[in-house]
């Protein structure tokens, strides 16, 4: 089961327009629940060896990702990072991070240079929508999941939904929530702050 939702979220696919390799990543995909060794000899045995010894470039789908069901969490992220050998980690060109929302971009402004490498983080592009990777792919050289296609389609309709001003269909129903978590485990950490 963990193999087959891997193959679906990591894939060597298409190039760019410099001829390099291009490594798809669907967030969405991911389970949030793997282990970390798993992740990892997957990517050494299927992942590394297509990528082989010249430059490349990750296209990352965050289109959709939620904490709670597809997210793995930071130490797993850094971890996957950090099993990287030095040799692949070199040939990476850029990181077109597609879709990010407002939370990911200021935690990757706050905390990125502290997780990852500042060469890593030098290397992340953002892109709000699908059709400005065409500027640097070629069309038809890479899937696109429908989803994320039909996620482009409402920001068309919404653009302040790039921004974090508008809320997306998946947070529609946070209207009615209260601003503050009051659960006991939520407001023992309030404690320990004061």
């Amino acid at each position: 089961m963990e193999e087959e939702l891997l193959v679906q979220t990591f894939k060597v696919q298409g190039r760019d327009k410099l001829g390099r390799k291009l490594l798809r990543i669907v967030g969405k995909l991911f389970p949030a629940k793997i282990g970390e060794q798993a992740v990892k000899r997957y990517l050494e045995g299927r992942i590394f060896p297509e990528l082989g010894s010249k430059p490349f470039c990750v296209v990352y789908f965050h289109t959709d990702v939620r904490r709670s069901e597809n997210f793995p969490g930071i130490s797993t992220i850094r971890f996957i990072y950090e099993a990287i050998p030095a040799a692949i980690r070199d040939n990476l060109e850029a990181v077109y991070f597609v879709h990010p929302g407002l939370c990911s971009r200021l935690f990757l402004a706050a905390f990125g240079r502290l997780l990852f490498s500042s060469e890593l983080y030098g290397k992340v592009r953002y892109v709000s929508r699908v059709e400005y990777l065409w500027k640097r792919m070629r069309r038809g050289e890479m899937e696109v999941p429908a989803f994320v296609q039909e996620h482009d389609v409402e920001l068309e309709d919404r653009p302040l939904m790039d921004y974090g001003l508008e809320r997306d269909r998946h947070c529609s129903s946070l209207h009615d929530a209260p601003a503050m978590d009051v659960s006991a485990r939520s407001m023992y950490s309030l404690r320990c702050i004061s």
